[in-house]
């Protein structure tokens, strides 16, 4: 438990989570960099639903940009949540060259 502004949260206070940088890589692949100084790999393959179709599109999916700790695309039309990137990333091991 924590308490916030008086009131009081179940579970534990976790940092906000966000994204420094954001490159894009190839297959749909994005090496992030998070506010926690871990570099981690993304698939973007993985998002589901149509606002995520125009990703297909090697042009379009290139011009990742990080705007307020969220990766964004297509001037902020497409974006995706740090915290769900996070999650459903891995480590990335920088031994590897990509």
């Amino acid at each position: 438990m924590y308490l916030h502004n008086g009131i009081v949260y179940a579970g534990e206070l976790v940092d906000e989570i966000r994204v420094k940088e954001a490159k894009a890589l190839p297959f749909g692949m994005l090496l992030l960099t998070f506010s926690t100084g871990e570099k981690r790999l993304f698939d973007t393959t993985s998002l589901t639903g149509s606002a995520f179709k125009p990703l297909a599109d090697e042009q379009i999916f290139s011009n990742v940009q990080v705007v307020h700790g969220f990766v964004s695309w297509l001037d902020g039309k497409i974006d995706c949540a740090p915290e769900y990137m996070y999650e459903n990333s891995y480590a990335y091991e920088e031994e590897f060259v990509i």
